[in-house]
């Protein structure tokens, strides 16, 4: 008996220590699992079904998951506007768009005269939705049939995703109210007037009419949508396999670290890989664009939630995209011109703050600011455009008088901050 409780407290001596040494060893492999997840690219895409691929064209690509600011099932609310999912953050650090061609070795830096991207650089550029084949697409979305309308992949879920009688698909955009739809149609047509129409998706309008030729294949489907017969909605060619982005420095780095929304200025750009600077000349087109709208909901929707999440200059972009080549998709613009204006006094103090950050510029949008300042033709040329190129202008009407100055306005705001950002380099 002696001999067994001697031996008691040394049997429990070795089971502790194998007690303690599995445990040592589970935690050991829940740290590496950690870990390797960490390292793990998260997944980006949805696979589309078989079958299901559009027809070639300019860019073949399309996103399929919802878009940030939208839940499952595609309802689009404030809350949601403002939200940011963890399983979307990046290290801005971690920013590295697909491999582009190295600068010809004659180009010594990316800047030109001081403020503007150098021309070997901009040829760099992903070219986009090119004119010719857009203005095809246009006019074939127009003739077509409306095949069959499906929920989901298109934002809200008044929204549709609609295929063609032609093959191609496009998202029916139903706005909760017309300025909405206005304001989609409108952008994009001041982006034409800007030169940059090739970052946005081809958009026409139609009016849905169930008993009308385009829409009455799918007259069943537009009793359960909700829709108003005789509402204009918008068609946007769908585009496949497009990613998120995360915008880049200077805008990428955290809040409170006193160095956000520093100038993109040409002192430090020389350092940089031609791929990053490829996707700061659209960056800076971008800003410029949402500025003249008054878009809130894109980077400026991310700075108005820096007031909750110290980190989420790190997450996606709302409403930005990226296809394969590295050209930026300019998505979702039904906020600008008129919505936007209505809020001004709400999204200015992020706005202007996110314009005074970009001091380098595509020589032609700059020339093509100037000439608007110049002749203060701004509303007259959207105007002009947008009634040659949209057979259903009429039907949403135009901007305002008001509207139309607030655009004029804000053209001279932004040629002034060019001029202040070429006076700066001169002082250099």
């Amino acid at each position: 008996m002696k001999r067994a409780s001697r031996a008691a407290p040394g049997c429990l001596a070795v089971l502790g220590l194998l007690l303690l040494g599995a445990l040592l060893g589970l935690w050991t492999v829940l740290l590496q699992r950690e870990a390797a997840a960490q390292r793990a690219p998260e997944p980006r895409l949805r696979p589309e079904p078989p079958g299901r691929r559009p027809p070639p064209g300019p860019w073949g690509w399309g996103r399929s998951p919802p878009a940030r600011g939208e839940s499952r099932s595609g309802q689009k609310t404030f809350r949601a506007l403002l939200a940011v999912p963890g399983r979307q953050e990046r290290a801005a650090e971690g920013w590295s768009p697909p491999p582009v061609s190295p600068l010809p070795a004659g180009a010594a830096s990316p800047v030109q005269r001081g403020i503007f991207w150098s021309r070997e650089l901009e040829e760099q550029v992903p070219p986009g939705f090119a004119a010719e084949e857009a203005a095809a697409w246009l006019s074939a979305a127009r003739a077509a049939r409306v095949a069959s309308l499906e929920r989901g992949g298109c934002g809200r879920s008044s929204n549709r995703l609609a295929r063609l009688s032609d093959g191609s698909r496009a998202c029916v955009r139903y706005g909760i109210n017309p300025e909405q739809i206005q304001g989609e149609a409108l952008s994009y047509h001041l982006a034409g007037v800007l030169g940059m129409q090739e970052r946005l998706p081809p958009m026409a309008l139609s009016l849905v009419e169930p008993r009308g030729r385009q829409w009455e294949p799918v007259r069943e489907e537009l009793r359960g949508s909700q829709w108003a017969e005789g509402a204009v909605v918008s068609l946007t060619r769908w585009v496949d396999n497009l990613t998120d982005v995360v915008a880049p420095a200077p805008w990428g780095t955290e809040a409170g670290a006193g160095r956000w929304l520093q100038p993109l200025s040409a002192g430090e750009l020389g350092s940089l890989p031609p791929s990053q600077l490829v996707e700061l000349v659209q960056w800076s087109d971008l800003i410029l664009f949402d500025y003249l709208t008054a878009n809130f909901d894109r980077l400026v929707s991310n700075l108005f939630s820096l007031q909750w999440d110290p980190r989420v200059m790190r997450r996606a972009t709302s409403n930005l995209l990226r296809a394969p080549d590295g050209g930026l998709v300019f998505m979702d613009n039904e906020a600008g011109l008129v919505h936007g204006y209505r809020l001004l006094a709400t999204w200015d103090p992020y706005n202007e703050p996110l314009l005074r950050s970009v001091c380098v510029f595509r020589e032609g949008t700059a020339q093509r600011v100037a000439e608007l300042h110049r002749r203060r033709s701004a509303a007259a040329e959207l105007r002009r455009r947008y009634r040659a190129r949209e057979p259903l202008w009429a039907r949403l009407g135009f901007l305002s008088e008001r509207q139309a100055e607030l655009l004029q306005a804000r053209i001279d705001f932004v040629h002034r901050h060019i001029a202040h950002c070429r006076a700066q380099a001169a002082a250099l």
